[in-house]
């Protein structure tokens, strides 16, 4: 497998000195200042190539192998009146990376939203921090911050008085929280920053779509990119939604087996593939990680790898667990990969997803869920597995 790390540009507080001390040697990354919707010109995907490799003569190299992500804008999810020039530019965006040799491209296909946490620094009883998602403290959002048209609807009695208990218990401070943690944006700029307003109006374009229609305006957009994929030997991964299921009343096309089913039916061109986010898919209970890992092998072109701890009681709240030990059997889901590597004769690029805030990074500033520390540790981790696996189930 291909250790890869995540780095967000010369702003990212892990330095790329620090990620040649963790023995990663490949590079995941992106043009994070361009604008959504906008080409990425070749000469600055050069630029950003070489500031990741220029030492590699003297040093540990390190490759930038992977993007993660081009943003898809919403204009081409709404398939909006003129989402043409946004799609001619992540095609022109795809073809330019590929002249840099950077062939792997992980995206998502979210609308409004990334990836969702109502707590960025949740405490662990060893004192290090997590990522959580508190149902009841989104539905507190949802229903009395934000206050979204309709959102009653989506809730039963039981879950909306749970939600009002909450609320009524926040300080003015904790719902501030709240809201910039939800809609401020995320490291990557996979979204805009927004207001609450800017926020209820971006909801508003989608309440005519259902989940066949966004579904359909994915296949058309994959169906124009793929071909010039596959020309440039380019492989898509698509990320999941996170978490993976309808949230705000949007609908999400990219949550389970089914969906996954869906989309090769319609499409199954090879360059159309699947970042198998272990923690993500895992955030629901009905999600098999191990049994996904074998049934997709030929799709699975990029992994990122961490696990879910959900609450017993509310299944769709859950904190990001250490990377061996949450509710999926990783060791599982590594040995179906290696297994996947060995019968397609490939690797397969690998990431530590969302660390945890732990030991001196507690004091220093990271990104949420990218600390340096965390992700080291999980790195060693899943290294470790490889090795004993390998060790164990040696290549005929």
């Amino acid at each position: 497998m291909r250790e890869s790390w995540r780095w967000f540009g010369p702003n990212d507080p892990v330095s790329l000195a620090e990620i040649r001390q963790t023995g990663a040697t490949d590079i995941v990354s992106a043009l994070h200042d361009i604008s959504i919707g906008e080409r990425w010109p070749r000469e600055a995907i050069a630029a950003h190539k070489a500031m990741i490799e220029e030492h590699n003569d003297t040093m540990a190299p390190l490759h930038w192998t992977v993007v993660e992500s081009i943003p898809v804008h919403d204009d081409i999810k709404l398939a909006a009146p003129g989402n043409q020039k946004y799609i001619d530019n992540w095609i022109a965006t795809l073809e330019n990376l590929a002249a840099e040799d950077i062939t792997t491209i992980c995206y998502n296909f979210m609308p409004v939203i990334d990836w969702t946490r109502t707590d960025l620094k949740y405490q662990l009883a060893n004192g290090a921090y997590a990522l959580r998602f508190d149902q009841d403290r989104f539905a507190a959002f949802d229903l009395f911050i934000l206050r979204r048209a309709n959102a009653a609807d989506d809730y039963s009695q039981d879950e909306y008085g749970r939600a009002q208990r909450v609320y009524e218990a926040m300080t003015a401070e904790e719902m501030a929280g709240l809201t910039s943690t939800i809609i401020a944006g995320l490291p990557g700029k996979m979204t805009d920053a927004y207001t609450l307003e800017d926020f209820r109006e971006a909801l508003a374009k989608y309440a005519h779509l259902d989940h066949d229609g966004l579904r359909k305006n994915l296949v058309a957009f994959l169906a124009q990119v793929l071909p010039h994929a596959e020309k440039a030997g380019v492989k898509l991964a698509i990320h999941p939604d996170d978490p993976p299921w309808d949230m705000f009343g949007l609908p999400r096309v990219i949550c389970t087996p089914d969906d996954l089913d869906k989309l090769f039916g319609a499409l199954p061109s090879p360059a159309n593939g699947i970042t198998l986010c272990v923690g993500t898919y895992g955030s629901r209970p009905d999600n098999d990680l191990p049994q996904m890992a074998h049934d997709y092998a030929q799709r699975i072109h990029f992994a990122h790898l961490r696990g879910v701890t959900r609450d017993p009681d509310e299944q769709r709240s859950f904190y990001e667990a250490s990377h061996l030990d949450s509710d999926i059997d990783m060791v599982r889901v590594i040995r179906h990969l290696l297994e996947n590597e060995r019968a397609l004769s490939r690797e397969i690029f690998i990431r530590p997803d969302h660390g945890h805030l732990m030991m001196g990074d507690i004091n220093r500033t990271s990104n949420p869920g990218y600390s340096a520390i965390g992700r080291m540790k999980g790195l060693a981790e899943i290294r470790g597995v490889i090795k004993a696996l390998s060790a164990a189930f040696p290549a005929a």
